[in-house]
């Protein structure tokens, strides 16, 4: 059986070098405009393209752009752009419009089918694959059976998320952003209204019928998040074997909007969690303790989306942040890096530092580097503890002068 591509979010150089390095087999990005993520503030410039390509290339790792917005009217030129552009650069383009495959075929550029077209039967794979599809997205709304079936059925190259948020939209096509902000999730500028708390109020006096009010217009309720729209995240780390057994090709990872390190704490969760699989070396217990690595970083409750079938009310999420079992706070930023003897000098702008705490450094071309602080020294004299305001050199992974220091903190969550 073949082995699932790893397939890695990027929303930045160092969430792609995170990924990189985390064992993804591919990664997916998008440009400033016309993707899921465009109003977020975590894309690439088709300037990147070429630096994307070679870091890819050079670690054999796939490039995938995200173009998957809806194409308005008069927007065909806009669009053109970036295909063009793009061609030669990535191995593909996740489109969701028809007007971009037309695109695609005119300048013969490979594309995938985004989860926005909601794609979730054979007829409509099949029919994507005769209109050149490489790949196809499933519709979020597929289960195991549903899956391996339209595998089997088609022979398609499917590609399904196996972590991340959801929404509780089909496949995320929503209106609520646009009918309340302007911003439609659509094009990729969702605001998110539905993660939040709401207050149901009456605006006006109601009558038993005789004149007299049942209740004033100043009721009100408020309303958890639980109860309304906001989905659980998915977290498939517990099932990894039967989503290889069901016949899909690439496990995508939510999260183009998340810090390098929930890029690559996932990444690698999922890397060592499929490898397992393909060994016969994957367990309950080592499924365990990569959930428990999984909730290190960014998630809501995890659930199992709905491969297992339409989980209902269970769907949704009780808390409204994240319950990641660990925080990192700002230290500084690296002022040198001494490659020879390995040794970083630090300057501490704002949470302290002491010998033997948790660190990371996150750089454009380092990604995400992992260390304790050990041998601590100012003017070669040990230092036990370094304040704001001051510097200290200490051995650290290879990085580079500008990389941010994060301190990492361990903190207890109480799930809801």
């Amino acid at each position: 059986m073949r082995k699932p591509e790893i397939l890695s979010p990027a929303g930045d150089f160092v969430c792609l070098q995170a990924g990189i390095d985390a064992g993804a087999d591919a990664v997916y990005f998008g440009l400033e405009k016309f993707n899921m993520r465009s109003g977020s503030g975590v894309n690439f410039r088709m300037a990147d393209l070429p630096e994307i390509s070679a870091r890819c290339r050079a670690a054999g790792v796939k490039a995938y752009l995200t173009l998957n917005s809806i194409m308005f009217e008069g927007e065909t030129a806009l669009f053109e752009e970036i295909v063009r552009a793009a061609k030669g650069y990535v191995d593909a383009l996740v489109v969701s419009d028809w007007g971009v495959i037309e695109l695609c075929h005119r300048h013969g550029v490979p594309f995938h089918v985004s989860t926005q077209m909601s794609l979730s039967n054979s007829a409509a794979v099949r029919f994507l694959l005769s209109c050149g599809a490489e790949r196809v997205v499933l519709a979020r709304e597929c289960t195991f059976a549903e899956v391996k079936s339209i595998a089997e059925a088609t022979g398609a190259e499917i590609e399904c998320f196996v972590h991340g948020a959801q929404c509780v939209a089909v496949s995320g096509r929503c209106l609520m952003s646009h009918d309340a902000f302007g911003a439609s999730a659509c094009r990729g500028e969702c605001r998110q209204p539905c993660r939040r708390k709401f207050r149901i109020q009456a605006v006006d006096l109601y009558s038993d019928g005789q004149g007299r009010p049942v209740h004033e217009s100043n009721t009100a309720f408020e309303v958890g998040a639980h109860t309304i729209l906001s989905a659980k995240d998915l977290c498939s780390i517990g099932f990894v074997d039967k989503l290889v057994e069901a016949g899909i090709a690439s496990f995508k990872i939510e999260g183009r909007a998340r810090n390098a390190n929930y890029v690559m704490v996932c990444t690698r969760a999922y890397r060592k969690a499929v490898d397992a699989v393909a060994a016969g070396t994957y367990t309950p217990e080592l499924a365990a303790t990569l959930r428990k690595d999984l909730e290190s970083v960014f998630h809501r409750e995890f659930s199992p989306g709905l491969y297992y079938g339409r989980p209902g009310e269970s769907q949704f999420a009780d808390s409204e942040n994240s319950l990641a079992t660990s925080v990192k706070r700002h230290v500084g930023v690296v002022m040198d890096y001494f490659a020879k003897s390995g040794i970083a000098q630090i300057k501490i702008e704002n949470h302290a530092v002491s010998r033997g705490d948790e660190l990371q450094i996150h750089g454009a071309t380092t990604g995400v580097a992992e260390f304790r602080a050990e041998d601590m020294r100012r003017d070669e004299e040990p230092v036990e503890t370094a304040l704001r305001g001051t510097w200290v050199t200490l051995k650290t992974p290879r990085c580079r002068r500008g990389d941010k220091v994060f301190f990492v903190e361990q903190v207890s969550r109480q799930s809801p």
